[in-house]
């Protein structure tokens, strides 16, 4: 039944793609004839190009996933308010790298210092974004049935859930 489910969800999800992605393939955006440096960093004009117009559909696939009833509902509004807010912040990051990459036409490379000052800002920043999720999280789980857990296990598995399947960041090709 579980498969079943996950299956008629996951059809659904193709089935409301497939618009979207003829009305991108139908009508190219302007400019798609400029050369590659100017594709690459004119992202706003593509559909999700940014986490925040993806998390309600995220959340209304965990929603529905997760069967949430009356009695869970603060739990989840919690959870929800949580990854807006992440969304929302994830946003605000992209916009300033590209902002950045914009601007930076030497493209210079970082030493060896400077990676590992943003590693120790980006390792900083996800960490206090688990915290926060976690925070959210643990009560919702709490509150769900065993059956509603293992829907849970596997739909806010993050990104350990979607790319782990499938080789992880780096496609699973010789990084341990």
């Amino acid at each position: 039944m579980n498969k079943l489910m996950m299956s008629a969800l996951i059809a659904a999800g193709f089935a409301a793609a497939v618009p979207l992605t003829m009305a991108q393939t139908a009508n190219p955006a302007p400019g798609a004839t400029q050369g590659r440096h100017t594709k690459h960093f004119h992202h706003d004009k593509q559909a999700f190009s940014l986490p925040s117009e993806r998390v309600e559909a995220r959340l209304a696939y965990i929603r529905t996933a997760l069967k949430i009833t009356a009695a869970q509902q603060t739990q989840w509004d919690n959870f929800a308010g949580v990854m807006r807010k992440q969304a929302k912040d994830a946003d605000a990051r992209v916009q300033e790298h590209r902002a950045k990459m914009a601007a930076n036409t030497e493209r210079k490379r970082p030493n060896a210092i400077e990676r590992l000052e943003r590693q120790q800002v980006f390792m900083a920043t996800a960490s206090a974004r688990i915290g926060e999720r976690l925070a959210v999280q643990k009560p919702l789980y709490a509150a769900l049935s065993p059956e509603q857990q293992q829907v849970a296990d596997k739909v806010l598995a993050g990104h350990g859930g979607k790319r782990g399947g499938h080789g992880g960041r780096h496609g699973g090709h010789g990084r341990a």
